[in-house]
């Protein structure tokens, strides 16, 4: 397969997310930015934050992890369904009914100005992270299977970083949320597109029906959904509740995933959308995992080798999906994951740099307060904002590739998931009690209780028992910052 043909294609992906820039971020002003004019259809934020939900990582990792997990994952999507019940019903409405466009000025409302910004500090740390460690995986498989094999020129890694970044900020600086809503719909339209196509080739190509594939995924070993051993990290519960509060914490309680929430005309269509949304992925990630059922069975009738990690003899799960799709099953089945993956990747990090941007503008450094400046001398600090956190973007990646361990890029997405437990806790004091917190204090609480938690699972609970701790990592280090929060409480704690 052409390494200049599957460039031409994301040429042109790139071109219609041009366009649709272009259309859509004509007139701008700081309320189109911020909050779409509140004018965003519901139906295109709900299938655009599917992009949002489902990262590069994700759109390699789900299907491989299937050889190793089975249908495991499937038990933290049904926690994540509950969870996003609970915002519809809980976190919306409150955030509707204060006119928010950072939800963290909520924390400042209930507790200070310190607590706020600590907030918007852990939202901030753990996006830059997420979302740089997430694109650095992903460009990854794209320039190992395109940019390397071009014979006449090279293209370093930086370079392709630089000008995947410099096309973000194209179609994100000026339209914000305006043109993310729409560009995000654009994107996961061609992420779902990703997976079922490569379902359809996979099933043209062991010459099967799709009733029959069907059923091949239902009768296999890895379509084991449910697993009920307590001390195991899969078990049901543990899955489940995690994906309860995963879901609360970095959907509801993330600027990313709430900002083109709170751009709906009225509370009633954002409901409407959470609703959509939560149904249309579970569906998504059981078409995601059938995939990975059906990529082990062409392994196997084919008798193609599965990638193996020599030195552990483990699955390289995240090879088993681009390496059938990029070496096997032809051009088409390449086109389609690249651009599948293209879209993945890009749909998560691009609204990124709008929402980062909003939370620094706003409760950082509070230029939405500022009556001193112009709204024009406000555009051009929040646009210089915008563009350095691509240029943090940028190092954060650089990095990653210099350091060349993937280890540490694992060990960089998790401690990125240890700071929503901070921010859980916070919101759970505030929401259902009336304690009144020493606001000085509660940004030294919330960096002791994600280092306490690491220090729990890791050093006590990992070598001293055989229990695994799984999803339920989150509810833990939530459980320590309320405890912590209570140490500098003002008054008695009185529940709602």
């Amino acid at each position: 397969m052409s390494p200049l043909l599957i460039i031409s294609c994301i040429g042109l992906y790139f071109g219609g997310l041009m366009l649709i820039a272009y259309l859509t971020s004509r007139n701008t002003s700081a309320d189109s930015y911020f909050l779409g004019n509140k004018a965003s259809p519901w139906y295109a934020v709900a299938f655009g934050m599917i992009g949002d939900s489902l990262s590069g990582v994700t759109y390699i990792s789900v299907p491989g992890k299937v050889g190793a997990g089975h249908f495991s994952y499937l038990q933290l999507v049904l926690g994540y369904f509950v969870g996003y019940f609970i915002i519809s019903k809980i976190l919306l409405p409150i955030y509707y009914k204060m006119n928010l466009i950072s939800i963290y000025t909520y924390l400042e409302t209930r507790f200070g100005k310190h607590t706020q910004k600590t907030g918007a500090f852990f939202f901030i740390l753990s996006r830059i992270l997420g979302a740089s460690g997430r694109l650095y995986l992903a460009a990854g498989v794209i320039q190992f299977f395109v940019f390397d094999r071009l014979t006449n020129i090279h293209i370093p890694f930086w370079l392709s970083v630089s000008v995947i970044l410099a096309l973000m900020l194209l179609y994100t600086y000026k339209g914000g949320i305006k043109t993310l809503v729409w560009t995000d719909t654009f994107q996961s339209l061609f992420l779902v597109l990703g997976v079922v196509l490569s379902i359809a080739v996979i099933i043209h190509k062991m010459d099967i029906g799709f009733g029959k594939a069907v059923s091949n995924v239902m009768s296999s070993e890895y379509s084991q959904t449910f697993f009920w051993d307590w001390k195991k990290s899969n078990f049901f519960f543990k899955e489940f509740i995690g994906g309860i509060f995963i879901a609360v914490a970095m959907t509801g309680l993330d600027q990313n995933m709430m900002q083109k929430n709170l751009s709906c005309k009225s509370l009633g269509e954002a409901q409407k959308n959470i609703f959509w949304f939560s149904i249309v992925m579970v569906i998504v990630n059981i078409f995601f995992l059938s995939l990975g059922v059906l990529l082990y069975q062409y392994y196997q009738s084919s008798g193609i080798d599965i990638p193996m990690n020599t030195e552990t003899g483990k699955i390289m799960t995240d090879k088993v999906f681009p390496n059938l799709a990029l070496n096997h099953l032809g051009m088409i089945a390449g086109l389609i994951f690249i651009i599948g993956l293209t879209a993945a990747t890009f749909s998560s990090a691009d609204s990124v740099l709008t929402t980062l941007t909003t939370s620094t503008y706003i409760d950082m450094l509070e230029y939405d307060r500022n009556t001193v400046l112009s709204e024009k001398e406000k555009a051009k600090r929040r646009t210089i904002i915008h563009i350095g956190f691509a240029v943090v973007m940028w190092l954060v990646i650089i990095v990653f590739d210099i350091l060349n361990q993937r280890a540490i890029i694992d060990t960089i997405l998790m401690i990125a998931g240890y700071t929503y437990g901070p921010l859980l806790g916070l919101f759970t004091v505030g929401l259902f009690t009336k304690l009144s917190l020493n606001d000085r204090f509660v940004p030294i609480i919330c960096v002791l209780a994600p280092i306490t938690t690491y220090l729990l699972a890791n050093y006590i609970v990992k070598p001293m028992t055989t229990y695994e701790i799984g999803n339920e990592l989150i509810i833990l280090n939530a459980g320590i910052t309320i405890l912590g929060l209570l140490l500098v409480k003002n008054q008695k704690i009185e529940a709602l």
